[in-house]
This record gives C-alpha cells, sequence and structure tokens, in this order.
C-alpha cells in the first residue's frame, strides 16, 4: 500500500484484501498470512498474545476506520494515529465538518463526495444523502459543470490551489434567481506525497457580487455617461452603459421638447406630450429609434410620467397593462422578459423622460437594490440630459442670432461673382463675410472670425460687421479701414475685461482674425490687408493657382501698435479670389492642402457647384469647429462703361470736363436732366481740384448701375462742406454736389485723392 500510516483494507464481509509492513510489524502477521482472513478471528487469537501492542512510547496504537467508495462497493480503510495529534485532529474535523460555515466537501481521486459538512447550505440545493458517492460537479446544478471539472482536475493533476473561483448555479427549483460560490479546491495528500483527492470549499457569495455588480454599474455610468452634450448622445451612452451588465433591454423615451432644447413641462405630465425613442439597446424593439408618439395611458410608463417614482413591474402573460400597448407587448413577448423597471428621467421635480429596464430569458428578475441603482443611474442622466437641453438651446439661440447676422442676400455686381461656403460648429461661432459695394465700380470682400463660441461670439461678429459696414461708407483705403476696426475691436475687448470677476466672459479674451480685399474692375487689381487668416488664394484662367503675398498683420484686439500693411497685386479678369478661416485653409490654401487641385479648374465651374464639390470632398473630414471659404470671381468693367480723361492744370479743366461729360453721357443716352446734374457736378468738382488740388489731374466716369464722377489729383487736403449764404461768390461746390447727388467721398491712395459723386440712378 502507498501509505505507510494505512494498516489494511477490509472488504464489506470484514475479510482483509490488504495488508502493510506496518500492520505486519504492528500484528506480527505476513500479508500472506492475513488477506483473506477475517478481521475477527484475527483479533482473536491476538487477544492472548500482545506483540502487537508494541509500539513507540509502549502504548498501544489509536486507529481510525474510513468508508471509501471501490465501484459499486464500499471498502473499509484501518489507519493508524498518534494518540495527541488523532484526537486534536478529530476535534478539529468534527468542528469543521459539523459547525463551520464554510461549505466543505472532501473529495476522492475521482472527485466523488465522500464527506460533507454537514451545517453549512452553501450550494445545497439536494438533500445530503443524495450527494454521497456523486461527482461533485454534476451533485449541483453549475452553470457549466464541465469548467469547473475541469479545474478541480487541474488542482488534481498539478496540486496548485485554485481560490476563489466565482460559479454561478442554476436556478434553484421555483426561483429564477442564481446562486453565486466562492469555490477553492485544495489537493489531499498523504505523508509520502501520494494523492488521496480534493477538499472543495464553497461559500455563498450572491449579495456580494451583486452588490459589486451594481456598484460597478453605477461607475460606468458615471463614467461614460455626460461625455457629450447631446440629449441623443447621452442616452445611447446610457443604454450602452447598462445593457447588459444591469438589465438584458433598455430604452430611453425623451419628452419631445426636451429634445429640442426646451424647457420641460410640469408634473404631472399631460397625456398628449409625446415622447421620442432617443435610444434603444436589446433584441427587438417595438417601435423604431427616432419615433415620436404620445404614451399609453393604463401602463407603468404613464404612470412614472405622472408621480415620478419609480417602480419594479413584474411582466406577466395577464398584466391588464400590456393589452393598452400591442405593440409593446408582442416586443416584451418575443424578447422572453419577465421583469421590468421603469424609472423617471426628472431633475427638481421636471419631467425628462423616462427610462425602462427588462430582464428577460435566464436573466435574474429584478429586486428592490436594483430599483435603488435604477434611480441614481436616472438621477444621473437626468442630471447630463438637462445640460445637455440648455446646452442645445443655447446652441439654437446663438446659431440663430449668427444666422441672422450674417448677409441674407449679397449686394449684386457686376464684376464680382461670390459663393460662400459656411459649415456650422457645433457651439455656434463668430466667423461671417461681407460683399459690399464701393464707390466707382469697386467691391469689398471681407472675411472675418471671432475667438470663442456661442451667445458671445456671434455678438461680437455682429458687432465688428456692423462696425465694419459703416466704416467702408466712408471710402476708406483697406489698410486705414483695418486699423479703425481694431480700434473697435480694442474696446470691446476692453469693456470685457472690465466685467465683474464672476462674469464668464470676464475669463475669455476677445480676439478676431479678418482679411479685407477691394478689387478694382477697371485697373484690374486688388488690394489687400489682413489680420490674422491665412493668405488667400488666387485661381487664374489658365489653371494656375498661387497664394497671394499679404504680410501678415496683428490679430484684432491683439496686443501691441504694429500696423497692418496692404498689398495692391493684379487680378486679371476671370481670376477667382478663395479666401477662408484657418479651419478650412489648412485643407484647401496651404500648398500641400489636400483640396486644393479642386481650385485649378475653378474658372470652368460655377462657382455653387464648386462650393459644393468642396463640401462633398470634406465629407466627415470637418469635425465640431466652424469653417467659413468665400469664393469670388472677377470680372472688368467693360470698357464702354467708363470714361478715363485727363485735364490740364489749368481753369480750361472745367469746360474740357464738362464737354467730355456730354460726350459721353450722349453715347449713354442719357436723359437731359441727368446730363445737366452730371455735368454741373463734374464742373464743381474739377474746379475744386484746380483751386485746391496739385496736377496732375484726372477726370473718370462710370456707369456701373449708378453713374459716379470721380475726379483724382495728387494733393493730400481734406475737402470739407461750407454752408455759403447767397451772397457768396465761392463755397457753393460741394454743397451743391451734395445737394444734386446721392452721396459724396473721398478716397486717399498714394499719389494723392480722388473725390467722387454718385448720382442716385442711371436712367439711361
Amino acid at each position: 500500500m502507498a501509505s505507510d500510516d494505512v494498516l489494511m483494507r477490509v472488504d464489506a464481509g470484514g475479510r482483509v484484501t490488504e495488508w502493510s509492513r506496518g500492520a505486519q510489524e504492528r500484528f506480527g502477521w505476513s500479508a500472506d498470512e492475513a488477506v483473506g482472513r477475517s478481521v475477527a478471528s484475527l483479533m482473536r487469537e491476538a487477544a492472548g498474545d500482545e506483540p502487537w501492542r508494541r509500539t513507540r512510547g509502549g502504548h498501544a496504537p489509536h486507529m481510525s476506520v474510513t468508508p471509501l467508495l471501490r465501484g459499486p462497493s464500499v471498502i473499509w480503510e484501518v489507519r493508524a494515529e498518534a494518540d495527541a495529534a488523532s484526537a486534536q485532529d478529530r476535534a478539529l474535523l468534527r468542528a469543521m465538518f459539523t459547525q463551520s460555515p464554510v461549505g466543505l466537501h472532501v473529495l476522492d481521486d475521482q472527485l466523488r463526495i465522500i464527506r460533507v459538512n454537514t451545517t453549512t447550505r452553501a450550494m445545497r440545493d439536494v438533500p445530503l444523502d443524495h450527494l454521497l458517492g456523486r461527482v461533485f460537479t454534476q451533485a449541483y446544478r453549475l452553470a457549466d459543470p464541465e469548467a469547473e471539472e475541469a479545474a478541480a482536475r487541474t488542482v488534481l493533476d498539478s496540486g496548485q490551489p485554485a481560490v476563489n473561483r466565482l460559479v454561478r448555479g442554476e436556478p434553484r427549483t421555483g426561483s429564477r434567481h442564481r446562486g453565486i460560490y466562492s469555490v477553492s479546491y485544495v489537493r489531499l495528500e498523504n505523508e509520502n506525497g501520494d494523492v488521496l483527492g480534493l477538499v472543495a470549499s464553497a461559500i455563498d457569495v450572491t449579495e456580494r457580487e451583486r452588490a459589486l455588480q451594481r456598484l460597478r454599474v453605477l461607475d460606468e455610468v458615471r463614467s461614460q455617461v455626460g461625455e457629450r452634450l447631446d440629449v441623443i448622445a447621452v442616452s445611447e451612452e446610457l443604454v450602452n452603459a447598462v445593457v447588459p451588465a444591469f438589465a438584458g433591454i433598455a430604452v430611453v423615451e425623451v419628452i419631445e421638447d426636451v429634445v429640442r432644447g426646451e424647457a420641460p413641462p410640469l408634473v404631472p405630465v399631460d397625456r398628449d406630450v409625446p415622447l421620442r425613442r432617443a435610444a434603444f439597446r436589446g433584441q427587438m424593439s417595438a417601435y423604431p429609434v427616432g419615433d415620436v408618439r404620445h404614451l399609453p395611458y393604463a401602463t407603468p410608463f404613464a404612470r412614472v410620467m405622472t408621480d415620478l417614482r419609480p417602480r419594479i413591474v413584474p411582466v406577466e402573460e395577464d398584466s391588464l397593462w400590456l393589452a393598452a400597448d400591442p405593440a409593446r407587448a408582442d416586443a416584451i413577448r418575443r424578447s422572453g422578459a419577465h421583469s421590468l423597471i421603469v424609472a423617471p428621467l426628472a431633475l427638481r421635480g421636471e419631467a425628462l423622460g423616462l427610462v425602462s429596464f427588462y430582464r428577460h430569458q435566464d436573466e435574474d428578475p429584478f429586486e428592490e437594490d436594483d430599483l435603488a441603482l435604477a434611480t441614481d443611474v436616472c438621477a444621473h442622466t437626468a442630471l447630463c440630459i438637462d445640460n445637455a437641453r440648455r446646452y442645445a438651446r443655447e446652441r439654437t439661440i446663438a446659431a440663430t442670432l449668427q444666422r441672422r447676422l450674417l448677409p441674407q442676400r449679397t449686394q449684386a455686381s457686376a464684376t464680382v461673382d461670390t459663393s460662400h461656403l459656411h459649415l456650422p460648429g457645433t457651439e455656434g461661432g463668430g466667423a461671417w463675410f461681407d460683399v459690399i459695394a464701393l464707390p466707382g465700380a469697386r467691391t469689398a470682400l471681407i472675411v472675418g472670425a471671432v475667438a470663442g463660441r456661442g451667445i458671445a461670439a456671434a455678438a461680437t461678429m455682429g458687432q465688428l460687421r456692423t462696425v465694419i459696414s459703416s466704416l467702408a461708407a466712408l471710402d476708406l483705403e483697406p489698410d486705414d479701414l483695418m486699423a479703425r476696426l481694431n480700434d473697435t475691436a480694442t474696446r470691446l475687448a476692453a469693456e470685457r475685461a472690465a466685467l465683474p470677476s464672476g462674469d464668464p466672459l470676464h475669463r475669455e479674451p476677445l480676439t478676431a482674425e479678418c482679411l479685407i480685399a477691394v478689387y478694382d474692375p477697371i485697373d484690374l487689381t486688388c488690394t489687400l490687408v489682413r489680420a490674422g487668416l491665412t493668405e488667400p488664394l488666387a485661381a487664374l484662367t489658365d489653371g494656375h493657382t498661387a497664394t497671394l503675398p499679404v504680410p501678415a498683420g496683428p490679430l484684432l484686439a491683439g496686443t501691441g501698435n504694429a500696423p497692418f500693411p496692404a498689398v495692391t497685386v493684379d487680378l486679371p479678369t476671370g481670376s477667382t479670389l478663395a479666401i477662408s478661416t484657418p479651419a478650412l485653409a489648412q485643407k484647401i490654401l496651404a500648398p500641400a492642402a489636400p483640396l486644393r487641385p479642386l481650385l485649378d479648374e475653378a474658372a470652368q465651374r460655377p462657382l455653387t457647384d464648386l462650393c459644393d464639390t468642396i463640401a462633398y470632398a470634406l465629407n466627415d473630414d470637418h469635425h465640431g469647429g466652424e469653417a467659413l471659404l468665400l469664393l469670388a470671381r472677377t470680372r472688368a468693367l467693360p470698357a464702354e462703361q467708363f470714361l478715363t480723361c485727363p485735364l490740364p492744370d489749368g481753369p480750361e479743366a472745367a469746360p474740357v470736363a464738362r464737354a467730355a461729360v456730354r460726350r459721353q453721357l450722349r453715347a449713354w443716352d442719357t436723359d437731359q436732366e441727368t446730363a445737366f446734374t452730371l455735368e454741373l457736378v463734374a464742373s464743381e468738382l474739377v474746379g475744386n481740384a484746380v483751386r485746391y488740388g496739385t496736377p496732375p489731374l484726372r477726370l473718370r466716369l462710370i456707369r456701373d448701375g449708378a453713374l459716379t464722377c470721380e475726379v483724382s489729383d495728387a494733393s493730400t487736403s481734406a475737402p470739407h462742406i461750407r454752408h455759403a449764404r447767397t451772397v457768396d461768390e465761392t463755397g457753393r461746390g460741394l454743397f451743391i454736389i451734395a445737394t444734386l447727388t446721392d452721396g459724396w467721398g473721398t478716397r486717399y491712395h498714394a499719389d494723392g485723392k480722388t473725390i467722387w459723386a454718385q448720382h442716385p440712378t442711371d436712367t439711361a
């Protein structure tokens, strides 16, 4: 026999089947003499002769008898035990197997149960007498008995203990609840290292594991739900966090007004208030996501929207509320749902919607602790949805404000065609553009962007756009116009910095970028100045694209007093000018931009089609930030629509100018009254230039929707209106011009100045 402490083994009839060397030494019989004989006869023979009593210390050995299973029969194993150790071991074993709260099972080398703790109920849903002799993994209803048997045999083979394995059981009879147990396996060996079997301990940790699972679900919800400020996105985050960790099916329904960013209705919620199915996760849905409908009245869902009280609802075939919503009832039956929690999405007593959690098929039914978890989950989600609702409302207001402040319809021009691509940001922004007609058939093209987002950025954009539109009416040079716009932006920034420290705008400095381009269709030039932004791009008619070398100026309202240098470039007719905010510049205008080749064929395509093509090419490449692109195609003013005439330096300049105007207006078939007015205006402008200006003098007459008369000289002195008395002989010139025309002004340039006057209509 393998173990030295085993003396003998006896069959059910009391005959010795195995006899060890230790038994021979203790009793005096050899194996040949003892095997096959009755134990009783051996003991009777030994009664008068006591050499077998000779042991260590001279004491008779203590012996233990243990039943063993060998196939279908039971044999008895007799072992020798030392006195003190045997008593302690027996006491310990008796306590462990009769009083310990841990479920103990002694298994033989075939994993059959040979002894069980009689007091604990851990894993015991079968009578005790049905366990002995059965394989451990087959004696209990385990969810995965094959895995447990493999784990036990691994310990049996390797000797490496397996500690705290979580084992799930099948539902007990008459219940849907599953037990969870912490099971450990330890190998049994004798003093010689022979494998005798295993000890399997089991502790019922069902409540502990369920509590930990609830904590994990709550932590998952708090970490994942609310990452995006969008009502639908928050709803999707919720169902992804709770399925399948907490429920097999989850449905989020949000009041439609809340989805649009409006205030939630009063509680109790009227039955006519529609809800949108914002998110769903599970097997099958009664209604598609995005569906908007009223809740049937006689259902737990409608009840929750009335009293904002979460409830556990058992789902049974004869549940009355199922009849009120046949489509939902059919989906519930087909999914095998048997337990339901309906919880409100509510904040400060206001209803935002509701969440339905379903458990189906072999999942455990909901308990009161699950209801508490659902309440906490929905409270967190309601806060996130309310934040998203408020953000959506502010975003809508900001987007509406920005849209109203942008040009609703650009001014028609015979010399510039424009089209723009505006990609709004998710939170609104301060990007803007403008196309302003200037005297002399010129056109100002403006693109700008205020840093920041939301209502503040949109409002600041509106202020700057109003300022630049007003300044453009003064016909300032682009660099002067930008400098004055910067003065306004600096004042607005100072006002923002002076706000109370608690105001959010106080912590958000004001800066802006802008580019101004003024196109002259007669000289075919474009004067540009920029504050920030990226250099614009010109696509020529030959398919060549070139970045225009516009010097960089400082940001508007930035630090320092650096100037805004302007540059004038030639721009042939048919050229396409592209101006963009930074978000699109890197994708379109930069030398290595991926979409720059789209502008190579700009001259052959309508601008609106080109904008659409760029938008299609961007696809999902544009994320979040606001972006704006302005395209402008230039055309020369036809030669028959303007007259340029150099003038002499002396008093004869006025008659020469009147004669030139008269001839040109006659060629344009202008009526006599308009012709007389323009002759008088030209005479007065030339007279002022001769008297106060510096040669050379030049007259220009332009017909471009209106009739414009310009007189240029090399002086930079500024004329002004004098309200002359009737007895004065001089001083009436500009006063007469202001009275007879739609407007007049002075434009300064590097070679002097130009004084212009514009007749209100062209009656040709």
